[in-house]
């Protein structure tokens, strides 16, 4: 028959109706599939059981299990046979004789016992054959439901008049039955999972796993049945999966299933796999950290408004927290320096804004001379806590009533104080150096001065930053000092060491920075925001020393300068008091070997400690000691940090 032209024949309006009538049975059909496709995990569970059941009782029906039933079964139709004669032998003894002593009443009472015993034997002996050759599942459902529908069916009939029909029984059960065979049908349906095409090579197959017709069959050999997820949709920062409980599971049972997850999917081990409580108490959800919301979003370099990080599951960006104090922390190789420097490059930007740095170990320090005021020795350590407590106690006493905080102005700047490496402070704080007179003392009022901002000064506009790399609390000097670790409202936490450092540097176990890959990712909690705030990963911008020699100077702050000065101010010099043009003084025979070296090397044309430093050899320090006291004998001339040209009287 030719089909093409029996339809051309057909007119264009019958043509039309039957094209929407097929559209409308294609969206009927594909409604009714997606429908089932809904329906299926739902019904997974219950077809997975009935076909692991049923697989299992087909294995044990192999013939020797037969044969073993059927000897059972004769063995005990044996035994009720004799139990049943040995019974009625007994009753007719006992009606023979009244003597309960009597021979033959003895000898039917053993032989009663005795095959009694028989009896119960053989009974077990045939249910234990039944059980190692059991019925089929389609067989035991048939019994099972023969069971509900027959006694229904005849109390429909007991309880139904002439005129009316008593049918809800029997119906209760044919819809019984209906169900069963309903549920097995959609549960077995093959659902294709719906794979995004934009999803990873990794992805498809983490959702392929994720997929209930996956899942459910795999769930119990990893101790996971009565778990079924729905299939994953991939959102900015990975895969999501809402999983459903049965009433054998809390969400925080499921959550200590986490290694048995991470093992049914074939996930990696980097990949952060994180299970938490769902929207009910029967639900929990699987988030699979496949992609971050800062992916292709440059973070390198820095200018003013730039954010200082993206969140990596929200994709919302963070500011930098200018005014607060904040402890950063991270292990060698976690990015803390370079993470750290769009902060302070943020922190000396503005005109009523000024950046101080504390460094031990000189590196940072030197790349921010023309926007910082920084310090590397122990004694400009010492001086500049002085400074700024001072400037502490002025503001905190010009504080205006009903006031917290001051108001910060160019002339009045907020000044934050990033200490670099605390842990190494803290310990050349503590150790003793011999001074000029042959005493040893230490710098432990640099480390009480720092206590003092970090607690006092924070409504004066004088901010607090410590960083470290082993954030561990103790007595011995290293990592971090508990009375400043307890005034730090926001924390930071790159990648560290390990449990304890996490916990040490947030207070709580909750907050896995040990976990974080490096470097430039960390976790950022704000106590402002309270206990339950997200602690979702952060991508943190970064810049590199020659991005911050690049960035124009600033005004440095100090107590004597004039907060208006654009840029630094020259290095220090120094002079002898007498004019050049005399001859120089004979030298005190009172002086150290440091103090005429000194001496003589100025009077040799150096000006400045570092000169005079290269030119005698001796450490910064104590150049810096031989001139403070120099100057105190009136030897020298030297007015704070700005050094002029003076005659002595």
């Amino acid at each position: 028959m030719d089909y093409a032209a029996a339809w051309n024949k057909i007119g264009t309006g019958t043509k039309a109706t039957l094209g929407f009538s097929t559209d409308r049975i294609n969206k009927a059909t594909a409604a009714t599939g997606r429908a089932l496709d809904a329906a299926a995990p739902a019904c997974a569970p219950f077809a997975h059981r009935w076909d692991v059941e049923a697989d299992r009782r087909t294995k044990l029906r192999t013939p020797e299990n037969l044969k073993a039933l059927i000897a059972a079964q004769r063995v005990n139709t044996s035994a009720r046979s004799t139990a049943a004669t040995a019974v009625s032998q007994r009753k007719a003894a006992k009606a023979a004789s009244k003597n309960p002593l009597n021979g033959g009443r003895r000898a039917a009472r053993t032989a009663d016992k005795a095959a009694r015993g028989h009896a119960k034997v053989a009974r077990t002996d045939l249910k234990t054959a039944r059980r190692n050759y059991p019925a089929t599942m389609r067989q035991l459902a048939v019994r099972a439901h023969a069971a509900h529908t027959i006694p229904a069916g005849l109390a429909s009939y007991v309880m139904s008049s002439a005129e009316h029909w008593t049918m809800w029984p029997a119906g209760t059960s044919l819809s019984l039955i209906g169900l069963n065979v309903a549920g097995l049908w959609i549960g077995r349906r093959k659902v294709v999972a719906d794979v995004d095409d934009s999803m990873t090579a990794e992805e498809k197959r983490l959702a392929s796993r994720l997929d209930p017709t996956y899942w459910v069959p795999n769930a119990d050999a990893r101790g996971l049945s009565g778990t079924v997820p729905t299939p994953a949709k991939l959102t900015a920062s990975g895969l999501v999966s809402h999983v459903r409980l049965d009433d054998r599971w809390t969400p925080k049972g499921f959550q200590a299933k986490a290694d048995e997850i991470r093992a049914l999917l074939g996930a990696r081990t980097d990949l952060r796999v994180e299970v938490k409580y769902g929207s009910h108490g029967d639900r929990a959800t699987i988030i699979l950290r496949t992609r971050s919301a800062a992916d292709g979003i440059s973070l390198s370099g820095w200018k003013p408004g730039d954010c200082w990080a993206i969140d990596t599951v929200t994709g919302e960006t963070v500011p930098v927290p200018l005014g607060k104090r904040m402890l950063i922390a991270g292990t060698s190789g976690a990015g803390k320096s370079y993470s750290a420097r769009p902060l302070m490059a943020e922190a000396s930007e503005h005109a009523d804004h000024r950046l101080v740095i504390f460094d031990r170990k000189y590196i940072e320090a030197r790349n921010w001379k023309h926007r910082a005021r920084t310090a590397v020795e122990l004694d400009e350590m010492r001086e500049l806590v002085q400074e700024l407590i001072a400037e502490g106690e002025e503001r905190l006493q010009v504080l205006p009533r009903g006031e917290d905080v001051v108001s910060i102005s160019p002339g009045r700047p907020r000044i934050t104080v990033f200490v670099d490496e605390m842990g190494e402070l803290l310990q050349d704080c503590k150790t003793k150096y011999e001074d000029e007179d042959g005493k040893k003392r230490d710098y432990q009022d640099v480390i009480e001065g720092l206590r003092t901002i970090a607690r006092k000064y924070r409504a004066a506009e004088i901010i607090l930053c410590p960083a470290t790399q082993k954030p561990t609390l103790s007595g011995d000097g290293h990592g971090l000092d508990s009375q400043i670790a307890g005034q730090m409202t926001i924390k930071l936490g790159l990648a560290v060491a390990n449990q304890t450092d996490a916990m040490t540097v947030f207070g709580r176990s909750d907050w896995p920075a040990h976990d974080l890959p490096m470097p430039g990712y960390a976790l950022l909690f704000d106590q402002d925001k309270g206990p339950k705030q997200r602690r979702n990963p952060i991508k943190l911008r970064f810049m590199t020393p020659k991005e911050v020699i690049g960035l124009p100077s600033r005004p440095i702050w100090s107590r004597s300068a004039v907060s208006a000065v654009p840029a630094p101010a020259p290095a220090p010099t120094l002079q002898l008091v007498k004019e050049q043009a005399e001859p120089a003084a004979a030298v005190p025979a009172d002086l150290t070997d440091n103090q005429v070296a000194v001496l003589k090397a100025v009077q040799g044309g150096t000006s400045t400690n570092a000169e005079i430093a290269k030119a005698v050899g001796i450490n910064p320090g104590s150049v810096d000691r031989a001139v403070k006291a120099l100057v105190k004998r009136g030897l020298l001339a030297k007015d704070g940090t700005t050094i002029r040209t003076e005659v002595a009287a």
